[in-house]
């Protein structure tokens, strides 16, 4: 079953491992970020995988909402 982890964004075991996927796709986040980050424009990518802009930027706010919960140690 599937669980709301931020708006637009799901984890299902049973769907891509339990990766966050947009809701109702199969649609990682993750690749959503990558092929942003990989220079596509974020229209190219709803285009290209069937999701809306609005899915585009709630994988981006997900995508930073765990980068601001990551904590970094240095090593020595």
């Amino acid at each position: 079953m599937a669980q709301r982890i931020a708006p637009r964004v799901v984890v299902d075991p049973a769907i891509r491992f339990g990766k966050p996927v947009i809701e109702g796709t199969r649609v990682p986040v993750e690749l959503v970020i990558g092929k942003l980050a990989g220079g596509m424009a974020a229209q190219e990518v709803a285009d290209e995988y069937g999701i809306t802009m609005e899915d585009v930027l709630a994988a981006l706010s997900y995508a930073a909402s765990i980068l601001a919960a990551e904590e970094v140690r240095g090593v020595a």
